[in-house]
């Protein structure tokens, strides 16, 4: 029995979830979760085309409409954006092997630097900051970033997103003791609507 939420750290909608997700999983502390990167975008080198730095940079007065969180839009005018998240989500695998309860706290922090300070999290050196401000060494950080291993599990983690049949971001599955998943989210939600199908699904 355990969660299986799959998602990005440079989402909008899985920042805007994460109070939701917080406050349902602060109910059921003692189910395990295990944060599974669904891989947004590869890995890119060339600036994002202007039309689409406005199409991501519209969504972001959208998800602030309809969630409980804030954006520092000021990033589309102090960084280049890429379209390059595969990056972070190697930094929250590295992060989840390195100290306990890895995963949630490098992705907070990403999303926390992106969202909120204005920083680029598909650059190594404010993913190294990122991890700073968890307690990692920088220097084991980058090691375990760049190695082959991570990719690997960066691999296996879009396996299982794909296993899914996962389209969207966030996306939440409860794990039975048979280790069938079943959807609690595929997409935003608030938390109790997550109680509410959690309950159908332990009633059943």
């Amino acid at each position: 029995m355990r969660f299986l939420y799959v998602m990005d750290p440079m989402c909008g909608w899985c920042y805007g979830f994460r109070p939701e997700l917080e406050a349902f999983l602060a109910n059921h502390s003692g189910i395990a979760v295990d944060w599974i990167m669904g891989g947004l975008a590869p890995d890119a080198t060339q600036p994002m085309e202007e039309g689409l730095k406005q199409t991501i940079s519209s969504y972001w007065h959208q998800i602030e409409a309809r969630t409980q969180v804030a954006f520092n839009h000021d990033f589309w005018m102090l960084n280049t954006p890429y379209r390059s998240t595969y990056p972070a989500c190697r930094a929250v695998i590295s992060a989840q092997k390195l100290i306990e309860d890895g995963a949630p706290k490098m992705a907070n922090a990403i999303q926390a630097a992106y969202y909120q300070q204005a920083k680029n999290p598909s650059l190594q050196n404010i993913l190294a900051e990122c991890a700073h401000t968890i307690g990692l060494d920088k220097t084991a950080f980058l090691s375990s970033l760049e190695s082959t291993e991570t990719e690997q599990e960066l691999q296996q983690h879009l396996a299982i997103s794909h296993q899914l049949q996962v389209s969207g971001f966030p996306s939440l599955f409860y794990l039975d003791d048979n280790n069938h998943a079943h959807p609690l989210a595929l997409g935003f939600c608030h938390h109790k609507d997550l109680e509410q199908r959690f309950s159908q699904l332990q009633s059943k």
